[in-house]
């Protein structure tokens, strides 16, 4: 099993600034993609951005120029840098994993618990 801890949520103000961090631990063979998504209630989760194993980054256009994606594979850990937050960006945000946890295992999906960001005009 993957256990994922997320942590760097919390309350700002708009125009600031949160960095989010997630590190994976347990029976990992190997990471594939990582990536955050967000959900705020009422609402649909979505996704925020992505890095493949490569460094390809996706963003979801409305994050697009204001977050990035990295990550630090010699520690597991993917990172999530929020700049000129927004209300809009107000959520619970969601760290997420591609990982084998065997070398003949197939690539599964794991979930961290969600961290809450809440930017306030």
């Amino acid at each position: 099993q993957v256990q994922l801890v997320e942590s760097g949520g919390g309350l700002v103000q708009a125009g600031g600034s949160l960095r989010l961090s997630c590190v994976a631990s347990g029976s990992i063979f190997s990471i594939n993609r990582m990536a955050w998504h967000r959900q705020a209630p009422g609402k649909q989760r979505e996704l925020v951005a992505s890095i493949t194993s490569g460094g390809s980054t996706n963003y979801a256009d409305s994050v697009k120029g204001r977050f990035t994606i990295s990550r630090d594979n010699a520690k597991n850990t993917v990172y999530l840098e929020m700049n000129s937050l927004k209300s809009e960006d107000t959520g619970v945000y969601y760290c997420t994993v591609g990982a084998k946890t065997s070398w003949n295992g197939g690539v599964r999906d794991y979930w961290g618990k969600g961290t809450l960001v809440i930017a306030s005009s």
